[in-house]
């Protein structure tokens, strides 16, 4: 029987073909339209990818062709991970409204933490000082008081603490991969991924097979900080890969929260930056929660 596709199964079927988020955005900007029978949708993609005159675009429509839409389906069941297309009342709604959302969701957990918008995101860097650990142990009980949800990207650092701190302290969790659920990286937070995993959330916007590369780590430092209302900065060298997802977190519009830096120590140099950059300095739990009343 040939059914019309959904979609979500249209836009799951590109994913699995190697379409990036971006190239959907760029060569399908009217995807919400799309609907038919798989070769239906195979030729309007045809010929919209057509005027490109692009072989690896070919050869991912190639792909799109000979993917088995129920294999992805039961693939995805075994795995335990949901699929969550942009249309889905289940898409968060603060994730939405960013420049470039993901077309899909790849979660596995408790998919109602999507809904969450009492959401935090805190990021450092990987090589920090007990600074970090002083202030965050400090901080966290309030969030949890103000039952904030707390986002990271699940590194080694300030991300493993936050994730750490919000389990301890009563908070719920949301790590965001920078790669596929089959894979992990780094090898020393993968005990705490199988705990979020089984208890909060993780999610990706790549498909499951996909392996960690460095590129897709500033990729998925745009949904940490789009899942989030502010986005708190821990300890940030000048140069910080932390300071991406800040970056990230103003051009979407979202409060930016640091601690206070120290001119002499090279862990804060890039707090001090984003302060003159208009970042608010906090000096107690209330400079962060004011924002969430």
């Amino acid at each position: 029987m040939v059914h019309t596709l959904t979609t979500r199964q249209f836009l799951l079927l590109l994913r699995y073909s190697g379409f990036t988020t971006r190239q959907i955005y760029n060569y399908c900007p009217n995807m919400m339209t799309y609907n038919g029978t798989k070769q239906a949708l195979s030729e309007r993609l045809s010929y919209d990818l057509s005027q490109f005159n692009d072989v690896r675009l070919q050869a991912k429509l190639q792909r799109f062709n000979n993917l088995d839409l129920n294999a992805i389906e039961q693939q995805l069941s075994m795995q335990q991970i949901e699929a969550i297309s942009i249309d889905s009342p289940d898409y968060p709604p603060l994730l939405k409204h960013i420049y470039d959302p993901p077309t899909i969701l790849f979660c596995r957990g408790n998919l109602q933490l999507l809904q969450h918008t009492h959401t935090l995101g805190i990021v450092g860097s990987r090589q920090h000082t007990h600074y970090t650990n002083k202030a965050l142990k400090m901080l966290f009980p309030y969030f949890a008081k103000a039952r904030l949800t707390i986002i990271s990207g699940l590194a080694n650092g300030a991300d493993t603490i936050a994730h750490q701190y919000a389990i301890q302290f009563g908070c719920a969790t949301i790590a965001v991969l920078g790669f596929g659920h089959l894979h992990h990286y780094p090898k020393q937070t993968r005990v705490l991924r199988r705990h979020i995993d089984s208890h909060f959330l993780s999610i990706s916007e790549y498909p499951p097979h996909t392996r960690p590369a460095k590129f897709r780590f500033p990729e998925r430092n745009r949904l940490i900080s789009g899942l989030s209302r502010g986005v708190l900065i821990t300890e940030a060298k000048e140069r910080s890969g932390a300071l991406i997802t800040v970056d990230q977190a103003l051009d979407q519009n979202r409060n930016v929260y640091v601690l206070p830096g120290d001119m002499f120590n090279s862990y804060t140099k890039g707090n001090m930056l984003r302060v003159q950059e208009g970042a608010e300095v906090v000096l107690s739990e209330t400079d962060i929660l004011k924002d969430y009343c």
